[in-house]
């Protein structure tokens, strides 16, 4: 069994298309219509093979009310690792990026949570390296 492709829910596939890629850096990897309907994935650039993540709108009422919920909850939609999340958030800073977490160490690990513009919350971590 694989994870062929991965979802998250966005208010507008256009503003996630720019922030996915412009802000986070990742690449485009399929952009299609068929009618009214578009099939856009995208991946990050180590991994432009692997399992990519499909921005798909949220016009099923309960996938909207799934992702309003979990922002005003303050819950990430989605969790990507970082080699270090200061150069990130130094990075994406300039690039427009709304942090409503800016770098914090937690047990284990540094995060930091940014808007995405279209609806959700995203995190990025990065494990701290454990010495002996």
């Amino acid at each position: 069994m694989k994870i062929k492709v991965t979802n998250i829910y966005v208010n507008d596939q256009e503003k996630a298309l720019r922030f996915y890629t412009e802000v986070l850096g990742f690449v485009k990897q399929a952009d299609s219509t068929q009618g009214p309907l578009r099939w856009l994935t995208v991946a990050t650039p180590e991994q432009r093979a692997g399992t990519p993540l499909q921005p798909a709108p949220n016009d099923n009422p309960a996938a909207r009310a799934y992702q309003q919920a979990m922002f005003e909850q303050g819950q990430p939609a989605a969790m990507f690792y970082v080699d270090d999340v200061q150069r990130e958030y130094d990075r994406m800073k300039p690039l427009g990026a709304e942090f409503t977490m800016p770098p914090t160490k937690v047990t284990g690990s540094t995060i930091a949570m940014l808007n995405d513009t279209c609806g959700n919350l995203i995190q990025i971590a990065a494990l701290d390296r454990w010495q002996s």
